[in-house]
């Protein structure tokens, strides 16, 4: 049974901490900005080994404004609403049904992948087909998982976790530094939409657009609403240490690939729904912290650098340049998650609300 609150309600912000954090120097504010501008495409596309090393600046180029700007203004978003982890992972599904339904389009156009290194798996993708929709679930689930995953919540979590414990649940910027960042975001989605479009000579019908659309309504609603803003009561039982957090998310990985078909689709999801709802639980426990947040959101970042040594990158790229940016990736994603454990360890014990 739940008792008592929050001790620390980290996860709510108090009203007047975005006044406290205006009265931060600029350039400690933009820092961390700045940092997940960058790790956010990097999380994206090349830890799992979709890019070689010589492919991770163009990434950073032309992909950081979208997928950078995204992540934070969904961060910015839930902070100063002081919202929880709810909220930031359904506006990152928001952001998932967005890019691959109606930016780049990838969920409907069944030829996206055919000019790269992944074609062989179309077929896997048309066993799955949503009828009168057109789209492979099996698709869905992977493009906007990763994304809630790798895109926003690891990046998002990483940079929270390196920074002060008065810092980390602090909104970055102010309303001027918004509207930069989404004239940011907006510019670089209307790039990759028309090169996309210029080059993939592909746009969904009326009834796609409009189901994708409707989608992305439903779970940004849903993220808005009320309920994420306020602390809960904690459960008497006590969390599992953080390294335990990490082992649903990590049968998640290996499970989603059990079977073929509608069969494997079931599967995945079914262990989605189960890791989430064990990680909600555990989230109301006492002892909850940052640290086993951390473990929830980047095992799946670590799963994906260990799997890249066993995937081909979009483009064919030379054995050394591929093995050169699967190691690139090994050493970045270390050191960003160890760094990131190891400067909680030397922050006070702060408590989170659900995630």
């Amino acid at each position: 049974m739940p008792t008592g609150t929050d001790p620390v309600a980290a996860d709510h912000p108090a009203a007047d901490r975005p006044a406290a954090a205006a009265l931060l120097p600029l350039r400690r504010r933009l820092l961390p900005v700045i940092a997940l501008l960058l790790l956010a495409p990097w999380a994206a596309e090349c830890s799992w080994g979709g890019f070689a090393i010589d492919d991770f600046l163009p990434v950073l180029i032309f992909l950081g404004p979208m997928y950078g700007g995204a992540a934070i203004l969904i961060r910015e978003t839930a902070r100063h609403l002081g919202a929880g982890w709810p909220t930031i992972v359904l506006l990152a599904a928001a952001f998932g049904v967005l890019q691959a339904g109606l930016v780049d389009q990838s969920l409907f156009n069944p030829d996206f992948l055919d000019d790269t290194q992944y074609a062989d798996t179309r077929t896997a993708a048309e066993a799955t087909l949503v009828p009168g929709l057109e789209f492979s679930l099996r698709q869905a689930f992977d493009y906007v998982g990763n994304h809630i995953v790798l895109t926003i919540c690891a990046p998002i979590l990483l940079i929270e976790s390196l920074l002060g414990a008065n810092r980390r649940l602090r909104p970055w910027l102010g309303r001027p530094g918004l509207a930069v960042v989404g004239v940011i975001y907006l510019l670089g989605s209307l790039f990759i939409f028309f090169n996309i479009n210029n080059d993939k000579g592909f746009l969904a019908s009326p009834l796609q657009l409009s189901f994708a659309t409707a989608l992305v309504l439903v779970l940004v609603g849903t993220a808005l609403l009320p309920r994420w803003r306020h602390p809960r009561p904690r459960r008497a039982r006590r969390a599992p240490h953080p390294l335990w957090v990490g082992l649903p998310v990590v049968l998640v990985r290996l499970g989603s690939d059990l079977a073929p078909g509608w069969a494997g689709v079931a599967i995945a999801l079914a262990l989605a729904a189960v890791a989430g709802g064990l990680i909600a639980y555990w989230s109301s426990c006492n002892g909850w912290g940052q640290r086993h947040t951390l473990v929830a959101g980047t095992t799946s970042l670590a799963m994906a650098a260990a799997f890249a040594y066993l995937v081909p990158p979009y483009s064919p790229a030379s054995p050394a340049a591929a093995l050169a940016g699967d190691i690139a990736v090994t050493v970045i994603t270390v050191t960003l998650v160890v760094a990131a454990w190891w400067r909680l360890r030397a922050s006070p014990t702060v408590h989170v609300g659900a995630s």
